[in-house]
């Protein structure tokens, strides 16, 4: 009986000793797990995001234009919009000696509502404006790629302004401001178009995610990496438009118009970026969740189409950024290395908080940086809710 008392109790020392081992090991791999994951997130914002917070190029308001330009804007049922946006845009202040250096030219495509006849009544007014009335749908082109095409081919000047209708100038220079972008050979010129602040949780969301996105395309395509442009704020020559056969290559998927022409067409040497809040244009949010999940899975799902490199950057920073606070949590438990947790985490807050108050005062989002942890965190269920749309086809419609 003495024997067997002492064999068993070796054999729960053994067994303890095993679990001891196995969570010692455990701990240990999740902490190098979260050290190796908080450093690839720092590496981000070192090598990229810094770029949008430091961004120092200066721009002229009020000068006069090199080249002219042709703004275009696709409308849908949007009279109301129209009503409310499309005076700013014609107001701009980029004039010649006699007359305005630039065209406004929007395409009503199978409106509706009563969009065509808001358009014929201020057509007398404006010299430098005309509409295109779409009265046929193009087939298996759809979205507003066909209208869009119609709106380009049509333009007078080589300089291609994009902007939609439910869009808005910041000011009077956002069309000079965005054309100083076409300098030293570059051919795509990338803008910022930000929400309307309006009070409420889904605001403050439906902005940091867009400011999120931002800091990443702007970045990117300021380390030489464009792998998108936003449609309701780009530029770009039309002879690159004819030169890569318009949107061709994915004239049948809904969205992309602006994303995927942009990565397909840009390089490490055509691209310029124009951060100045006088050249923003801004758009009104959505007012629910459930249109705003529905915004977000059409756009996101044209991210699978992008090149392999961009994917997979993007990829690595999103798995990162998703695994980095429950990796943090799992770590506070393991006790022996819980000072080294803290002072990785630390790091990484000083960091990102810098970079990010920088970026967002740059960006106009500066009332933001208070809930900046607060929608970081969020930005997990946002991964869980909204990756899926990267899997599944969307609906072709815009």
């Amino acid at each position: 009986m003495k024997n067997l008392f002492f064999h068993r109790l070796i054999q729960i020392i053994k067994n303890v000793y095993i679990c001891y081992a196995m969570l010692y090991n455990l701990g240990l791999i999740a902490f190098y797990a979260f050290a190796t994951v908080a450093a690839i997130q720092i590496l981000y914002y070192l090598i990229f995001f810094s770029r949008v917070a430091f961004y120092r190029r200066t721009f002229e308001n009020d000068i006069d234009p090199d080249t002219e330009c042709s703004v275009i804007i696709c409308a849908k049922d949007e009279e109301l919009n129209l009503q409310k946006n499309l005076p700013a845009v014609l107001q701009q202040r980029y004039h010649g000696k006699k007359k305005p250096a630039y065209e406004v030219i929007v395409v009503n495509d199978n409106s509706e509502d009563d969009t065509k006849y808001y358009l014929r009544s201020i057509e007398p007014g404006y010299p430098h404006y005309r509409h295109i009335e779409i009265k046929q749908a193009a087939k298996f082109i759809p979205g507003k790629k066909f209208p869009l095409s119609m709106g380009i081919r049509s333009a007078k000047h080589e300089n291609i302004l994009l902007t939609d209708a439910d869009c808005k100038p910041s000011s009077t220079y956002w069309l000079s401001l965005m054309s100083q972008g076409f300098t030293e050979g570059k051919e795509i010129v990338l803008g910022y178009s930000p929400y309307e602040k309006k009070p409420g949780l889904l605001n403050k969301v439906i902005r940091y995610e867009t400011y999120f996105s931002a800091l990443q395309y702007l970045s990117f395509a300021l380390s030489g990496i464009t792998y998108m442009g936003v449609g309701r704020n780009l530029a770009y020559k039309r002879e690159l438009f004819n030169r890569h056969k318009g949107f061709t290559a994915h004239h049948h998927i809904a969205s992309g118009d602006d994303d995927l022409f942009v990565n397909a067409a840009a390089n490490r040497h055509n691209v310029s970026v124009v951060i100045n809040k006088q050249a923003f244009t801004y758009s009104e949010p959505k007012t629910t969740w459930r249109k705003w999940y529905q915004q977000k899975t059409r756009h996101m799902s044209t991210g699978k189409h992008y090149r392999f490199s961009h994917k997979l950057l993007l990829g690595l920073f999103s798995l990162t950024h998703f695994l980095f606070y429950p990796l943090f949590i799992g770590c506070m438990f393991y006790e022996p290395l819980q000072i080294y947790t803290l002072s990785i985490f630390g790091l990484k807050f000083l960091l990102q908080s810098v970079i990010s108050f920088m970026a967002m005062r740059k960006l106009d989002e500066a009332d933001l940086f208070k809930f900046s942890w607060f929608m970081d965190f969020f930005m997990l269920i946002y991964y869980l809710i909204l990756t899926p749309a990267l899997m599944f086809k969307s609906k072709n419609r815009w």
